[in-house]
């Protein structure tokens, strides 16, 4: 006999009704009582959001995402290639490295600041920090030869190196103030290219403004800008400084005492400042490093001889 009609079949049940309304078994009690599919203004408003969304962006346009402590890697890789891309777009093929301190400014500033700190303290002499501090500014006084020096020696450096479609012997700072600054300006003097590996450090700090500006870069870490200083490096001339001058200085003999980059000379600039801050001498005397680790540096007083010496140690290595 012909089966009887189901007439409990969801052709009774009514339009709006939802294809869950007799789920068996659990379900789940937040489920909507329409179809959400059916909505044309809620599917719209939720294709809006899908194009908004950040997941929809491109990796390199998600900042939020590049920014995150697990991305670390990506973006010291994008602080090395980035630099590195932009030297080869230059036809970069060499550098000379020039370090020194921040607080060495040219004279006439540094007589302005010696100034201000007399006065400072003349308007409260019972004060030893002020005295201190007038202390301090007679002795950057006479250091303020030594941004004129490393003026000179970065205008020695770059007019001689950049005449040709290939750039060598390019003067790479940290690009902040300072030995810095000089070095850059020198370059600059001489209508020169000259690179800044300035650093992005909690205290506010902009780039002189003598870097030539498609080779400024801004770096997040410390390990990629020392990267970028040494691998073209074919000297490095170290002016008086503090902490972060010695940072480079001994970063540099390290990896020249170990064998981890290639030889270059290091001179450091003015032999007075040098023996007092470090005792190499002492070093070896005490045996803590080898007699011949002594041979990785060596000592200028004037721009020329700085020059002079790094031409020499390259054309000996020629000779060898």
């Amino acid at each position: 006999m012909p089966k009887k009609p189901d007439t409990t079949s969801d052709s009774t049940q009514p339009a709006n009704a939802t294809p869950w309304g007799e789920a068996q078994g659990r379900s789940c009690p937040i489920l909507p009582d329409t179809i959400l599919g059916n909505d044309v203004a809620l599917v719209a408003e939720n294709m809006d959001e899908i194009l908004r969304s950040p997941s929809y962006s491109l990796p390199q346009h998600d900042r939020s995402l590049l920014e995150r402590t697990e991305m670390r890697g990506v973006r010291m890789l994008l602080e090395l290639g980035k630099a590195e891309l932009a030297f080869q777009a230059d036809n970069i093929t060499s550098t000379i490295i020039v370090f020194g301190g921040t607080q060495i400014v040219e004279r006439n500033a540094a007589e302005r600041r010696l100034s201000e700190a007399r006065r400072n303290a003349a308007a409260d002499p019972t004060n030893p920090s002020l005295a201190r501090a007038v202390e301090r500014s007679e002795r950057l006084v006479g250091l303020s030869h030594f941004y004129d020096e490393a003026r000179e020696f970065a205008r020695l450096v770059s007019i001689d190196n950049q005449c040709d479609e290939e750039r060598a012997y390019v003067v790479v700072t940290g690009g902040g103030p300072g030995i810095m600054e000089a070095a850059n300006r020198g370059a600059f003097d001489v209508g020169c290219k000259s690179i800044g590996l300035n650093i992005k450090l909690p205290a506010e700090q902009q780039p002189n403004p003598f870097i030539t500006p498609e080779l400024c870069f801004q770096f997040k870490y410390f390990a990629m800008r020392k990267f970028h200083f040494i691998l073209r490096s074919v000297g490095a001339v170290l002016f008086p400084g503090g902490f972060g001058t010695l940072d480079e200085m001994f970063e540099t003999l390290t990896l020249r005492q170990t064998h981890r980059m290639q030889p270059i000379p290091i001179i450091l600039f003015g032999r007075d400042y040098w023996s007092q801050v470090v005792d190499f001498q002492f070093l070896a005397d005490s045996g803590v490093i080898a007699e011949e680790h002594l041979d990785l540096f060596d000592y200028a007083e004037t721009p020329l001889e700085a020059w002079e010496k790094i031409l020499a140690f390259h054309e000996q290595r020629r000779e060898h």
